[in-house]
């Protein structure tokens, strides 16, 4: 059974279905669950609004943290991944679903939720704004908002290196498969570049909410997992919206280029670095 682009990803494509990649992700999906779940100063008794749900990371972290009274509503723009999270749930009447998207979740009332959360759903809205202002409609007043984005714009402006990788003889091969993306994907990746943490404080705060308080943290060139699967790797997609690093290197090197690539990286550790920046933002409705 076919799925859409972001269960797809979600459930494939961001680790190439490897299980080494998938529990490397795991360990920094736990991070952002701890940290948004953590920043929400849940109650026993909260109905918790879990935007861009995916596979139900933020929403059943929240739901062993509540009570028996407690509630949480999973809302995606996905029916394919609403249906995964129905399958987790089994059953469970504390759960709900709704359809919709983080700047327009006309299935949720006005002031019926005590917590909104959020894990890396901004970046692809086009309409940023208008999410902060349909948080601030949904919660009742003494409301939490606690949500988590990536600033993916501080990489690119830093000049992070392909897989973290460098002072390798294949380099320059790196480089081109990295140009490529940012050339090919340029347009449908522009909401994941086009704003920063002083946007997420700028939206939160016109949207009328108070006690904003933003964590952030940058790295750079920080020792990182090194690449030890090439074959997996070259499965994975960076986000859903393009395609995996091995149809792009495929698309960007010349068969002689790729055998040169293939003939490095494969069946040996490559050492990477991070660079990367992160936000949480918390807020009250007042």
């Amino acid at each position: 059974m076919s799925v859409d682009k972001w269960a797809q990803w979600l459930l494939v494509r961001r680790d190439g279905d490897s299980a080494s990649l998938r529990a490397r992700v795991a360990t920094d999906l736990a991070g952002f669950r701890e940290g948004v779940l953590g920043r929400a100063d849940l109650q026993p008794d909260d109905v918790v609004l879990d935007v861009g749900c995916g596979t139900g990371l933020i929403g059943f972290g929240a739901l062993e943290r509540l009570g028996p009274r407690g509630r949480v509503v999973f809302s995606d723009v996905s029916d394919d991944l609403l249906d995964e999270c129905r399958r987790t749930a089994g059953g469970d009447e504390r759960c709900s679903f709704v359809p919709g998207a983080a700047e327009d979740l006309a299935g949720v009332a006005d002031c019926s939720v005590d917590v909104v959360t959020m894990r890396s759903v901004l970046i692809y809205s086009d309409r940023k704004a208008a999410a902060f202002a349909e948080f601030f409609r949904v919660l009742r007043p003494g409301g939490r908002l606690s949500l988590f984005e990536p600033i993916n714009r501080f990489a690119k402006l830093r000049g992070a290196a392909l897989f973290g990788v460098r002072g390798t003889p294949v380099d320059d091969l790196l480089a081109k498969v990295l140009a490529a993306f940012r050339n090919s994907a340029e347009q449908v990746q522009r909401p994941m570049m086009e704003f920063d943490e002083r946007d997420l404080l700028d939206w939160a705060v016109t949207a009328g909410f108070a006690a904003v308080e933003l964590d952030y943290r940058a790295q750079v060139e920080v020792p990182a997992e090194p690449v030890d699967d090439w074959a997996a790797l070259q499965q994975v997609a960076p986000n859903p919206l393009v395609p995996t690093y091995g149809e792009m290197i495929a698309l960007a090197l010349t068969g002689a280029e790729r055998e040169r690539l293939d003939a490095y990286m494969s069946g040996r550790v490559v050492p990477a670095r991070r660079t990367m920046a992160v936000a949480f933002l918390r807020a009250l409705r007042p």
